[in-house]
């Protein structure tokens, strides 16, 4: 019996997306629960598993766009899986040394096998390529390879791009659906089809610029009491919680005491209101090679360091493995984009619509300022705070970078919530 493999729903506003990657072969025998494709939509990039056992045959083409609820492929619940064929085979005569010869070749096999963490798309990218996984660290959690180690290996490697053609592909020929071209490069030039994640940015980015009235103020903030606080207590923070004491939960909850200062900021506007939002759920900016997203951590002010700290990476994570949910993406009232850890000096960022704001991090540099009469040097970070004009004034956005800047410098208030 042939089992159809459909399109999930993943929300109301989801009505279509692109099938970036099949992890399996057209033919193949897979089991239950095993991920056999990556769907991307405008909104995040997930993975599919089977529902149930057997051999699946491929219905859509890689970079296919399918509507939700089409069927991409079907399943053979009743094939047998390579292990029952093994044990059909035919009633010969066992040659011993034939045998022993076979398991040999089976006992190298599995000794050789790396004994690395992988991501299922990267697996397959890195097969296709012949690229050797023993010669990567990966990027990911815990030393996993993520598609962006294969591709910068194999860019290193040669001149030719993973995903270059210039053969036609032809899958009604070979049943080879994973070959079909995105990408066209010339001597003098490369097109890229736009991925939906890519458009929907394209698109907000837009929306926020024409919908709202944009402007940006700027403050700095000595980072010394910040860095002696890591620096101190770092060890027994990752000793107690297995997790490393960031700056971002610092600047978290940072940011929900200025906005408990300055409720304007914490609000939209809908037409004509203003909605007055009562709680704290901050989102994270997070690069990933196929755009910015923000997953939204709930409930800020309810969290403790570490609690802030475990969210951000797990999230992080997911984001750039391709396993975060559209729920971690909803909602969130305000955004952190952190361009310094890309080495950013300065920057006015795009706010996150409909919320009203968002705070931009920039590197941290060793600067003279002036205290107390004397020229001395700190660690400085600059802080910029675009915001909607229509619902928060000028002497608010002030008050709310005030606010930040002053936690950040004096953090002992934030460890006691005074």
């Amino acid at each position: 019996m042939s089992i159809e493999v459909k399109v999930p729903s993943m929300g109301e506003s989801i009505t279509s997306g692109i099938i970036s990657a099949w992890l399996v072969k057209d033919g193949d025998y897979v089991e239950k629960d095993q991920p056999i494709y990556e769907l991307e939509t405008d909104k995040i990039t997930s993975e599919a598993t089977a529902e149930v056992s057997g051999a699946i045959t491929l219905l859509v083409a890689q970079d296919d766009e399918v509507d939700i609820g089409s069927v991409v492929a079907t399943i053979d619940d009743q094939a047998k899986s390579p292990s029952q064929q093994t044990e059909e085979t035919t009633d010969e005569p066992i040659n011993k040394n034939e045998v022993e010869e076979k398991n040999a070749d089976e006992s190298s096999k599995v000794k050789e096998e790396p004994n690395v963490k992988i991501s299922p798309l990267a697996k397959k990218i890195a097969e296709d390529q012949g690229v050797n996984i023993e010669t990567i660290h990966g990027s990911g959690t815990g030393g996993k390879i993520l598609k962006s180690d294969i591709e910068k290996l194999a860019k290193e490697r040669s001149d030719d791009k993973i995903f270059a053609s210039d053969k036609q592909s032809n899958h009604n020929d070979d049943k080879d659906l994973s070959n079909k071209t995105i990408r066209v490069d010339t001597e003098r030039e490369t097109r890229v089809k736009m991925s939906p994640l890519r458009k929907k940015i394209a698109q907000r980015l837009v929306q926020a610029t024409q919908q709202s009235a944009l402007l940006t103020t700027f403050n700095e903030v000595d980072m010394s009491e910040v860095i002696r606080i890591r620096k101190d207590y770092q060890d027994s923070f990752v000793q107690k919680f297995g997790i490393k004491l960031g700056f971002m939960s610092f600047f978290t909850k940072a940011v929900v005491s200025a906005l408990q200062s300055v409720p304007n900021v914490n609000g939209r506007i809908e037409g004509d209101t203003i909605i007055q939002q009562h709680y704290y759920d901050i989102g994270v900016a997070v690069g990933t090679d196929k755009g910015l997203i923000v997953p939204v951590i709930r409930d800020c002010d309810n969290k403790s360091f570490d609690e802030i700290e475990k969210a951000i990476s797990e999230h992080a994570s997911n984001a750039r493995s391709g396993k975060i949910q559209l729920s971690d993406l909803e909602g969130g009232v305000f955004t952190i984009s952190n361009g310094g850890i890309y080495g950013s000096m300065l920057s006015t960022p795009i706010i996150n619509h409909p919320q009203p704001a968002i705070l931009g991090l920039h590197n941290i540099q060793d600067r003279a300022v002036v205290i107390n009469g004397e020229i001395v040097v700190r660690p400085m970070m600059y802080l910029a705070l675009s915001y909607d004009h229509r619902l928060i004034d000028g002497k608010e956005a002030v008050t709310f970078l005030t606010t930040v800047k002053n936690s950040i410098e004096n953090p002992d208030r934030m460890l006691f919530g005074i």
